[in-house]
C-alpha cells in the first residue's frame, strides 16, 4: 500500500510490463510514482530497450565510457546532430568541401563558382572572407584545410592552363588578414594536397613515360618565402613512385600516431603479430579459399596483367611468349615492361628502419590512394614519419600502402632533388599495401588518427581484371572500411546506409569525417548519413536537395555538424540536446556554442 491507496504491483510484474513497452511510455509510466518511476529506471529493462529500439546486435558491450543502459540510450538519442538549424546560401554552384579549423571557431568551403569562403562558427554564423580563385586561371576549388596553429589555410583547385588543360593547384592563405601567400602546381588536381606541419605542404606532379605507365612524385613545399632566406629552398622532392596500368597517386594525408596508444576510443585491441615481411590486406575475399583461388589467377605484385585466353582460361601475361600461350597487346607489354623496370630501378625499403619506427609511438603516416590492377583507385599507401625527425612513411593505394619518410625528407633544405640516388634507385619502394577490392570515393581520419575510415564501393566478388581501361563495374552501395593504422588491420563490421549511381568512369570523390564517437559522409542519394562508431549503427539522414559532397564535425563540439551539397548550400546541424539548451537561455545572442560545448 502506498499513501492507503491502492495495493501495489511487485517490482518484478511491472518489470514484466514495463518490458513491453517502448521507450517514451517507460518514461511516461515512471512518472506517476515512486515505486514506478524505480522500476522504471532498471539497467535490465534499458538495455533490453536500447539492444531493441536501435536494432544493435547483442553481442556488442556497452560503450566503454557509458555509466548506465538509460543514459546510452539518452546520448544517441539526443546528442546526434541531426536537426536541421541553418540553410547557408552564399555559393552560386555546387558545394564540393567544407572543413573546420582546429579550434572550431572557423570553417572553410570550396565550391564550383571557384570561391572558397572563410566563416566566422559561432550561434550567427557569417562569411569573414571570400576569394575569388577564376583571375588565377582556376575552374573551381575543390579542397581546403587548415594547419595545425590555424594560422594558415591551404585551398586546392583545378587550374586550367595553355590550350585549355587542366591540372591542379594549391594555393595558401593568411588567416591574418587573408593575404595569399603561395601557389603551388599539383597535378593530378584530386591529389588534392595536405599539411605535413605548421609551415609545409606536400603536393603532387605527374609524369607519363608511356601510354599506361607514369611516375608520381611527391614534393615538400614550405607555405611562403621568407625575405631573408630568398636564397633558401622553398621545395623538394620527397617519393617518386612508378605507376602501372594508367593508375595515380591521389588523395594525400597524414596522419600524427602519437596518441595510438591512448584513442579516444579503442574499437579492438587484438595486436598485429610482427613481422619483417610487406603485409597485404584483401577485404574482397570472404575466406582463405577465396584468397588462394584469386591468387592462382593474378600476381601478387602490382602491375602483373592477366590475359584471357579463348576457353576462358586466367593466365599470367609472359612478354616472351611462345608455344600455345596468346600474344599480348600493345598494354600488356607496355605493363609487363614496366613491372620489370620498376623491379630493376625500386630502391628498396629498409625493413630494420620500418621495424625500429613500428615501436616509436611519436611518428606520422603519409596516406594516399592509388592502384595497381587498373585506372581507378582501388588501393591506399602510407608513409610514416615519427614527429621528431619526422621520419617513416607509410603509402595507401587504392590497395593501402606504407612507405618510410627519413628525416632529411621532412624539410626542404638540401638538395631540391633530396637525396642522392644510384642508377637503380630510381623509384621508391612502399612498404604496405591495402587493397579494398573496389573504387575508393572518401577517406577520413579518427581525430585520435588510430583509425582510417575509407569510402568504397565494391567491385563484383572473384572479378579478374584483364584490361586496366575496362574496371570491373562498381556497387551502388558505398561501403565505409575502416582500418587500424597501429596494428594495420581491418576492424569492425562494415557500414552502410548510403549510395551512388554514377558508374567507374565518372564516380568522384565524398568526403567523410570522424568525430569521438560518430562518422558521417555524404551521398549521392541526397543525403548525408551518421553513424555510431562503437555500435555500427546508422544513427541519423540528413536530407539536402542535391548530392551531399563533404561533411564536417565540429572538432571542439560533434553535436555540430556541416553538410556541403551540388544543391549549393551548406547545411548546418546541431543536436536536439544543444537546441533546448539554447532554446531555455533568455540571453540567446549572448551565448556561443564554445560555451556550450562545455556543457
Amino acid at each position: 500500500m502506498e499513501g492507503g491507496g491502492l495495493p501495489q504491483l511487485p517490482d518484478t510484474v511491472l518489470l514484466e510490463v514495463f518490458l513491453k513497452l517502448e521507450h517514451q511510455d517507460v518514461l511516461a509510466a515512471g512518472t506517476t510514482c515512486r515505486q514506478w518511476y524505480g522500476v522504471s529506471r532498471d539497467e535490465f529493462l534499458w538495455k533490453d530497450l536500447f539492444y531493441r529500439y536501435y536494432n544493435v546486435n547483442r553481442s556488442v558491450p556497452r560503450h566503454p565510457a557509458a555509466v548506465s543502459w538509460l543514459g546510452e540510450f539518452q546520448r544517441l538519442y539526443d546528442t546526434i546532430p541531426c536537426v536541421e538549424v541553418e540553410t547557408l546560401k552564399e555559393h552560386r554552384d555546387q558545394v564540393l568541401h567544407v572543413s573546420f579549423s582546429h579550434n572550431g571557431y572557423l570553417f572553410g568551403s570550396c565550391s564550383k563558382d571557384c570561391f572558397v569562403k572563410v566563416w566566422s562558427n559561432d550561434l550567427e554564423i557569417s562569411v569573414l572572407h571570400s576569394a575569388n580563385m577564376r583571375p588565377y586561371n582556376w575552374s573551381y576549388t575543390q579542397f581546403s584545410q587548415f594547419n595545425a596553429e590555424d594560422t594558415l589555410l591551404l585551398v586546392s583547385g583545378v587550374y586550367i592552363g595553355p590550350h585549355s588543360s587542366s591540372s591542379g593547384e594549391i594555393a595558401v592563405f593568411s588567416l591574418d588578414d587573408f593575404t595569399l601567400l603561395s601557389r603551388v602546381r599539383n597535378k593530378p588536381y584530386d591529389v588534392f594536397g595536405c599539411w605535413l606541419n605548421e609551415t609545409h605542404l606536400i603536393s603532387g606532379n605527374l609524369h607519363w613515360i608511356g601510354n599506361m605507365t607514369s611516375c608520381s612524385v611527391l614534393w615538400l613545399n614550405k607555405a611562403y618565402q621568407d625575405i631573408e632566406s630568398e636564397n633558401i629552398n622553398v621545395v623538394k622532392r620527397l617519393f617518386q613512385l612508378q605507376n602501372l596500368n594508367a593508375s595515380t597517386i591521389r588523395t594525400v594525408m597524414v596522419a600524427d600516431c602519437s596518441r595510438h596508444n591512448t584513442p579516444d576510443l579503442l574499437l579492438g585491441s587484438e595486436e598485429q603479430p610482427s613481422d619483417s615481411s610487406p603485409q597485404v590486406f584483401d577485404l574482397g575475399s570472404d575466406s582463405e579459399d577465396e584468397v588462394c583461388t584469386r591468387a592462382k589467377h593474378r600476381s601478387e605484385s602490382p602491375g602483373e596483367v592477366m590475359v584471357s585466353s579463348q576457353d576462358g582460361e586466367q593466365r599470367d601475361g609472359n612478354v616472351f611468349s611462345d608455344g600455345e600461350q596468346p600474344l599480348m597487346d600493345e598494354k600488356q607489354i607496355e605493363a609487363r615492361v614496366a613491372k620489370l623496370f620498376l623491379q630493376a630501378k625500386t630502391k628498396p625499403a629498409d625493413m630494420s628502419l620500418l621495424s625500429e619506427q613500428q615501436t616509436n609511438p611519436d611518428k606520422k603516416y603519409l596516406i594516399f590512394t592509388t592502384g595497381s590492377l587498373t585506372y581507378t583507385p582501388h588501393q591506399i599507401g602510407s608513409y610514416q614519419l615519427p614527429r621528431r625527425a619526422l621520419g617513416h612513411q607509410y603509402g595507401f593505394w587504392w590497395c593501402d600502402g606504407i612507405k618510410q619518410i627519413l628525416p632529411q625528407h621532412m624539410t626542404t633544405s638540401g638538395p631540391v632533388l633530396g637525396e642522392e640516388r644510384s642508377s637503380n634507385e630510381f623509384f621508391d619502394a612502399l612498404d604496405y599495401t591495402i587493397d579494398v577490392h573496389g573504387h575508393i570515393i572518401g577517406m577520413g581520419l579518427s581525430p585520435d588518427h588510430r583509425y582510417l575510415y575509407v569510402n568504397s564501393r565494391a567491385w563484383p566478388k572473384g572479378c579478374i581484371i584483364s584490361d586496366p581501361m575496362n574496371p570491373p563495374p562498381i556497387a551502388e552501395e558505398i561501403d565505409i572500411h575502416v582500418f587500424d593504422l597501429k596494428t594495420m588491420r581491418e576492424i569492425t563490421q562494415t557500414l552502410r546506409a548510403h549510395t551512388a549511381y554514377t558508374p567507374n568512369d565518372e564516380c568522384f570523390f565524398i568526403f567523410l569525417d570522424v568525430s569521438r564517437d560518430y562518422v558521417a559522409s555524404g551521398a549521392e542519394d541526397r543525403h548525408g548519413y551518421i553513424w555510431d562508431r562503437h555500435y555500427n549503427i546508422c544513427l541519423a539522414k540528413l536530407q539536402h536537395d542535391d548530392v551531399v559532397n563533404s561533411v564536417a564535425f565540429s572538432p571542439v563540439d560533434q553535436e555540430m555538424l556541416i553538410t556541403a551539397s551540388d544543391d549549393c548550400t551548406l547545411k548546418v546541424w546541431r543536436s536536439p540536446r544543444v537546441l533546448r539548451i539554447v532554446s531555455s537561455k533568455p540571453n540567446r545572442k549572448k551565448l556561443s556554442f564554445f560555451w556550450l560545448s562545455k556543457k
